[in-house]
């Protein structure tokens, strides 16, 4: 059965190539070009059509690529993008911070990390590029809640969250209740609670149309990046952060 499924799988993907390729099929050619009996192209084209992977012209009754390939490419591009109009941001934050910078976004309920700069300086050397962190015990989780409604937050969070630290907050209300404060300020900082003694701070990354798109954050051990120290970096990572958005078409309002 596994290995009827991963068949499937591969079918399916070659029926997306070819439709690429040639534009539109009709469930005959897909059959021969996949070398497989026309009722089993038929039941793979139906189930990307059910997913909007695919789409009949019904003039012709042939098939093509649908708009959910151009909703799964949006989402690409929209994180390709975040990378590279951030990386030079966030290499001149992490140098006038002297602490490492991380780009997140949101993916799988998770905090995706999809960048990151470190310094000399850096007492951590981790490289979190490509790993899922919890939302509600990371700064760039934070911003990421709260960039949502209360009613989705309460959702991702409706489950057991795992405590890392003493200091990590567990509980989903008290969770929700910070996010309008973060969404004033325009920025989080959370301390010792992913790992003790590390301090973090994040700031949203907007959109043309001011979504949230992705969070930018500093970090650092905590007996450094504290007090004054603390407060220049939080200036500098909510104007980079703006700056970025700026470079991705937000605009402030009036």
């Amino acid at each position: 059965m596994q290995l009827m499924s991963v068949q499937s799988v591969d079918r399916a993907l070659q029926i997306l190539e070819i439709l690429a390729r040639d534009g539109e099929c009709g469930v005959t050619e897909i059959a021969g070009h996949l070398g497989v009996h026309k009722s089993t192209a038929s039941r793979l084209v139906d189930s990307l059509e059910a997913h909007d992977l695919v789409e009949q012209n019904e003039s012709r009754g042939k098939y093509r690529l649908g708009v959910g390939v151009l909703r799964l490419a949006g989402a690409t591009t929209a994180r390709l993008d975040v990378v590279q109009e951030s990386r030079a941001q966030a290499k001149a934050l992490a140098a006038v911070t002297g602490e490492t910078v991380n780009i997140a976004v949101l993916s799988e309920g998770a905090a995706l990390y999809v960048d990151q700069v470190a310094t000399s300086a850096a007492v951590q050397s981790h490289n979190w590029v490509g790993q899922r962190i919890p939302l509600h015990a990371t700064s760039n989780g934070k911003v990421l809640l709260a960039g949502m409604t209360d009613a989705e937050a309460k959702a991702l969070l409706a489950r057991k969250l795992p405590a890392y630290t003493e200091q990590t907050i567990t509980a989903p209300s008290v969770l929700v209740a910070q996010l309008d404060g973060v969404r004033e300020a325009g920025y989080v900082v959370v301390v010792d609670e992913l790992e003790a003694g590390l301090t973090a701070i994040a700031a949203p990354i907007r959109n043309v149309h001011g979504d949230v798109l992705a969070s930018i954050s500093v970090s650092g051990p905590t007996f450094r990046l504290s007090g004054n120290k603390a407060e220049a970096a939080t200036r500098e990572l909510v104007a980079h952060a703006l700056e970025v958005s700026r470079r991705l078409g937000w605009r402030e309002p009036a």
